[in-house]
């Protein structure tokens, strides 16, 4: 049976960098032929980076994109790479821009294409484009209409992108049909709570149904709100799992895969759902000194023109041996997803360092925790903004908190700008309030210009789905690093950062009584988030129904919940669409972040509290 050394390159791609890209794509390359690879894989969309949006409309870019493949391709032969087939997804456009209603302008697609011997060999674009959630795909692209299959070694090997395996039909079955060997689809899968589970189990059934071997190569990093996990898998046709990439990590997934020999004749024709095969035939003759080998993932040294990949945040476990499928803990998944997406933002966007509020309670620990392991405590920077509600605990935990972590920090006492501001307005109840906390906005954002750091934004899920923030005021800022996390999960995460520093025999950074004591955002006496919001606890079950699952408040009810509550909790989420709107970007982590996920109109009568 004839054999293949598959590498497969869970990489971080930075959109519209395109040079840097590519001098990425060369530099893996060498590394995967150094390890004597036969073929090589780079995710969906590696050239441009993704997903690129509207620049996709820009013919500019389309060509830029279609110049740096053809770049890319004589550059790997030049090289000496030239003899290894190299898969790697770019920006195209459709060779037929024929007018028509409907279809985006200039006919881009999301294409792949290999590379040998200086050419392109073969490109396709995506079959299935996605249409939900953060996809726009039907705004930006032209579907293709092609089943691409290349010989490698005489082993037929069908090729897809990313929602050619999440939708039912297509290529799935056409690579049955064409009696491929191999079907090998490239992703950028973005990051979701409890999806690895999910996308598992899809590339299993899909291995069943293409009746081959399966491998399923994502993307790692970050991209504006979008976190990408990597979790590359392989599977046999059955579903049984081969090799399993480590998550969050740039890694190159290397392995031996025995596979069926092709049929003398390519396949032609046109086979499931009208898919046209497009064969061609790189090396015709099966290998015969490819002896099995494990899997392994290996990481070379990144170019010298990029950043090094983020820290890896501290860990319970003696990391990820990637061919058994181990997994992050879900807590620790998700606490890895919040300092990916940080530390992407910020490198990627060439800020130095970063700013925050340190105010001595959950949200703002719990941020200051993320960016220390993100991007290193000396290039964080946090503000003690004390008011004459300020409590003395909340000075000493916010000391106590950088102490232990060796972040920069400082106090810059509101009182007499308050003072000012009250001697020139008469005001009071909830304008005294939103005063103190815009005056710490105004604050960070004069600091941020002066020093050029960028402002973090530490409000959390719930406080943005019932409008519990002040415009101008705790929202302010550049990036809103936990702006998807429910407040229970707040405490969740801060919890396990503490106990992963203490199974590790160093010091917890936050302080035990910041996550003990009751949430307050001490704008008046006494106050506490429960004088406005119901129990936490309670608040997040239902705003999970109606956020995230868009259950209505009949259905809610029937949950066991109040009437009143979820009427009162409903009518706070409807009437705060305006306040979200206006809150900074913010990593996602849910199936339904606020943004580009859930997008309701501001001017809106219909209220189901009412």
């Amino acid at each position: 049976m004839p054999s293949l050394r598959l590498a497969l390159h869970q990489i971080d791609s930075c959109v519209g960098d395109i040079g840097r890209n590519a001098g990425t794509i060369v530099h893996w390359t060498r590394y995967a032929a150094e390890q004597g690879a036969h073929l090589v894989a780079f995710p969906e969309m590696a050239l441009t980076g993704y997903p690129v949006e509207d620049l996709a409309l820009r013919p500019s870019f389309v060509e830029a994109s279609r110049a740096a493949l053809r770049a890319l391709a004589g550059r790997l032969a030049a090289e000496g790479l030239g003899e290894l087939p190299v898969l790697v997804g770019y920006l195209d456009r459709c060779p037929q821009d024929l007018p028509r209603y409907g279809r985006p302008a200039g006919a881009p697609q999301n294409a792949a294409a290999v590379l040998h011997r200086g050419r392109i060999a073969l490109s396709f674009a995506k079959h299935h484009l996605p249409n939900y959630g953060v996809f726009d795909e039907f705004r930006y692209f032209v579907p293709g209409d092609t089943l691409p299959v290349v010989r490698v070694h005489g082993v037929d090997v069908a090729l897809a992108i990313c929602e050619d395996l999440w939708q039912e039909g297509g290529r799935v079955p056409a690579a049955r049909s064409a009696g491929a060997g191999l079907l090998l689809s490239v992703n950028a899968s973005p990051y979701e709570r409890d999806k690895d589970d999910t996308r598992l189990e899809l590339v299993r059934k899909r291995a069943r149904q293409a009746g081959c071997t399966t491998a399923y190569l994502a993307m790692t990093g970050g991209q504006d709100e979008l976190v990408f996990d990597g979790d590359s898998i392989v599977v046999d046709r059955d579903g049984g799992v081969i090799a399993r990439a480590p998550q969050f990590t740039e890694c190159c997934l290397l392995l031996n895969l025995e596979l069926p020999a092709a049929a003398p004749e390519p396949p032609s024709g046109v086979l499931d759902d009208g898919l046209r095969v497009d064969h061609v035939t790189l090396s015709p003759d099966p290998l015969s000194d490819c002896p099995p080998r494990p899997p392994v993932t290996l990481s070379p040294d990144p170019p010298p023109d990029r950043p090094a990949y983020p820290p890896q945040p501290p860990r319970n476990e003696a990391g990820q041996p990637a061919d058994t499928g181990a997994r992050l803990p879900d807590t620790e998944e998700i606490y890895t997803a919040l300092v990916t997406g940080l530390h992407a933002y910020v490198t990627k966007n060439s800020f130095r360092s970063v700013v925050l509020g340190l105010s001595g309670g959950i949200d703002s620990a719990l941020v200051a925790a993320l960016a220390c392991d993100a991007l290193g405590p000396e290039r964080v920077h946090a503000v003690a903004l004390p008011s004459r509600y300020s409590s003395e605990h909340s000075l000493t935990d916010a000391a106590e908190l950088a102490r232990r972590t060796g972040l920069a920090f400082r106090t810059v006492p509101i009182a007499p700008m308050f003072d000012a501001y009250m001697a020139a307005l008469e005001l009071t109840g909830l304008a005294e309030e939103n005063l103190q906390s815009r005056l710490r906005g105004t604050t960070l954002m004069a600091i941020s210009n002066q020093e050029g750091h960028l402002v973090l934004a530490p409000g959390n899920k719930s406080e943005l789905a019932c409008g519990y923030s002040t415009l101008y005021g705790d929202s302010v800022g550049g990036y809103g690093p936990i702006k998807d996390v429910y407040k229970t999960v707040v405490y969740q995460l801060a919890r396990w950062r503490n106990q992963s520093a203490a199974d590790r025999g160093h010091t917890p950074p936050i302080p035990e009584h910041t996550i003990a004591k009751p949430p307050s955002a001490e704008l008046r006496p006494g106050q506490v988030d429960t004088d406005s919001l119901p129990d936490y606890d309670v608040l997040d079950r239902i705003l999970e129904l109606y956020v995230d699952r868009d259950r209505g408040r009949e259905q809610i009810v029937a949950e066991g919940f109040p009437e009143e509550l979820v009427t009162r909790v409903l009518r706070m989420v409807d009437r705060a669409e305006y306040k979200r709107r206006q809150y900074p970007p913010g990593t996602k982590i849910s199936a339904k972040g606020f943004g580009k996920d859930r997008r309701l109109p501001i001017t809106n009568h219909w209220r189901e509290g009412d």
